[in-house]
């Protein structure tokens, strides 16, 4: 079927609509990650609803804006340092996946580097579920950590 010139406008302005709704979504997630940096537990858990999800998916998930905050803070205890940076990025408008390398130093100047993948579901500007997937073991070997 051959479309008119009216019908590929449409389409056309359909998928810009789309491409910034997750160019949004990314931008979104990207903001949160580098927030990290900053050490601000108020701004991190701004970026979720109260009842998203967060998941270190070696572990228990966390549910509800208050344990988040709380594992969050315990992070920001443990860490003088966090820099969670992203290797690739792919979003639409609901769903971010994040190719990155986390790198933490210790307050007694150990460094930890640690491959990643996130997987965000977001809804209402809010991510509503959080999942990292990472080697356990390689973190509890270079933090001497245990999740």
């Amino acid at each position: 079927m051959r479309r008119s010139s009216g019908d590929n406008d449409k389409w056309g302005a359909g998928m810009d609509r789309t491409n910034a709704e997750a160019k949004s979504s990314a931008d979104l997630v990207r903001a949160f990650l580098g927030s990290w940096n900053c050490r601000d537990l108020d701004h991190l858990v701004s970026y979720f609803s109260e009842d998203a999800v967060y998941h270190n998916v070696p572990v228990a998930p966390i549910k509800g804006i208050a344990g988040i905050r709380k594992i969050f803070a315990q992070f920001l205890d443990v860490f003088a340092q966090a820099s969670l940076d992203v290797v690739s990025i792919a979003s639409s408008t609901d769903l971010v996946l994040v190719e990155r390398v986390d790198r933490f130093v210790m307050h007694d100047g150990r460094r930890i580097e640690l491959p990643v993948t996130g997987v965000f579901e977001l809804a209402g500007g809010k991510i509503v579920r959080f999942s990292d997937y990472f080697d356990l073991g390689d973190f509890q070997r270079q933090s001497g950590l245990s999740l």
